[in-house]
This record gives C-alpha cells, sequence and structure tokens, in this order.
C-alpha cells in the first residue's frame, strides 16, 4: 500500500525580518508520529508555524493534504485539519478548562454538534476531566501544557504540531503522553513532534528528523539515528550520541532560538 505524505515542502524559503532561516528545503511528512531534533537556532519553530500556515513562505511551495496552499483562502480551509500547540500559546486567564478547549475547537471549525463531546474527549485523553470547571490561571506548569496539548488534539485533526509538548511534565505525565500520540497516530493523525528531550522521540516516533541550520541532516527511525554514532561522540546513550555526531558534535544549545 502507497503511503501518500499529509504534508510536502518543496524549495521552501522561509525567515522573518530580513533574515533567512530556512532555505530550499525539500521535506514530506508522512502519516505516524514523525520527532523533530535540533539546537536552538535550527529552524523548528519556523518549520511549524509555516506547516500551520501562520507564516507564508518566502519561496517555494507548501502542499497539505495533497493540494497546494497559495492563498488565505486554501490557508483557512486547511486549517480546520490541523491541530497546533505552539512553544508559549496565549489563553484568557478567566475562561474555564472547558472554554479554552471549546473555544479552540470553535476555531478550528469544528461542528457544533460535535464540539462539545470532542472537547470532553480531548480532557479526558489529557487528564484533566476532574479540572475541567477550573478557571486556567489557577492551573500548574504541567497542567497548562497539558490543556494546551488538549486543545490541539480536539475534533481529531489530520495533522498535529507539537513544539515542545513535554515541558513541564512529570515522568508519569510524559508516559502517558507517549501513548496518546501513539494512539492518535493508530487513529490516523499524522504528528510532528519537537523536542530537546532525545528519549522521548526513541520511545514514541516511527521517524526522526534532525534539524540543523535550516536544512534536514538525517532522516530514518531512532535506531538508525543511534547506530550513526561515532563512539567518540558524547552522550549517555546511543541515540543521544547518535544526535551529536549528526551535528557534528556540535553542543545542542549553540545558536540562537527561531
Amino acid at each position: 500500500m502507497t503511503t501518500y505524505p499529509v504534508a510536502r515542502l518543496t524549495a521552501l524559503t522561509q525567515g522573518y525580518s530580513g533574515r533567512t532561516i530556512i532555505e530550499n528545503l525539500d521535506l514530506s511528512i508522512l502519516p505516524g508520529v514523525t520527532g523533530l531534533l535540533g539546537p536552538n537556532g535550527a529552524g523548528k519553530t519556523t518549520l511549524f508555524r509555516t506547516l500551520a500556515t501562520i507564516a507564508p513562505p518566502q519561496s517555494g511551495q507548501v502542499e497539505l493534504f495533497g493540494s497546494p496552499v497559495t492563498n488565505e483562502r486554501q490557508a483557512r480551509h486547511v486549517r480546520r485539519r490541523i491541530g497546533y500547540l505552539p512553544q508559549d500559546f496565549g489563553y484568557y486567564p478567566a475562561f474555564s478548562v472547558t472554554d479554552f478547549v471549546r473555544y479552540c475547537a470553535w476555531l478550528r471549525e469544528v461542528p457544533s454538534n460535535k464540539a462539545d463531546s470532542a472537547t470532553k474527549e480531548a480532557l479526558a485523553a489529557v487528564g484533566l476531566a476532574d479540572r475541567a470547571r477550573d478557571r486556567m490561571k489557577s492551573l500548574s506548569g504541567g497542567m497548562l501544557r497539558r490543556a494546551g496539548i488538549a486543545a490541539a488534539i480536539v475534533g481529531s485533526p489530520s495533522l498535529l504540531l507539537l513544539d515542545e509538548p513535554t515541558v513541564g511534565l512529570d515522568p508519569a505525565q510524559r508516559l502517558d503522553f507517549r501513548e496518546l500520540i501513539r494512539s492518535l497516530a493508530h487513529a490516523g493523525t499524522a504528528v510532528l513532534l519537537s523536542t530537546h528531550l532525545v528519549e522521548d522521540v526513541g520511545a514514541a516516533c516511527d521517524t526522526v528528523l534532525v534539524l540543523s541550520d535550516g536544512q534536514v541532516r538525517h532522516s530514518g527511525t531512532p535506531h538508525q539515528l543511534a547506530e550513526s554514532a561515532t563512539p567518540e561522540a558524547p552522550g549517555d546513550s546511543p541515540l543521544e550520541r547518535g544526535y551529536m555526531t549528526v551535528l557534528g558534535n556540535r553542543r545542542p544549545d549553540e545558536g540562537a532560538a527561531c
């Protein structure tokens, strides 16, 4: 059976404030869970914003769900099928958790006759059903992150973009999160997960991409990344050593965040 890309970027150039972050990038996102690794400044957030249709490309083509996205009308259409959790997301502090997730369902145009049940399902999936009536301003950092994940998955999007989703989650919650994204992928959602936690990629992802200086330096399975490690590479696991080898043993925190 042929597997078609959910998203395809062709000769993409992207940046901001006169600065080029990504240049002439070709990339396809297939169904399943894809992990995105890279140092600060590699272009991960820029890539996410482009895939989420927030930032139109400076040049090149963005294709989502088999169709090119070349104007705002097309972008609005595909956004209905995209769930996006940015690294920092906004919310109304006085909203209840239910209000917040239900509002995000409305923004994504989840049908009104399904929005309430979809909101409840999303909150249950992230373990916040018992906090549904709590105000957003009362949540801890980890609970806020889980509310953000619920907002991203409500309505079962076809493409789920998660930028550092496990920040603030304790070890048990991270295990629950891994199980959640595996179940979403099994149900047909394509997941792109950006993280600095290499172990999350090894445990949950089918494919791992290493992005550096706006280019994909490695694409393959977590096992293939681990196998690329050189003996002298730093790291506490084969996967970390493979990652550092691909980066040329450069420290992951080098560069300016973007």
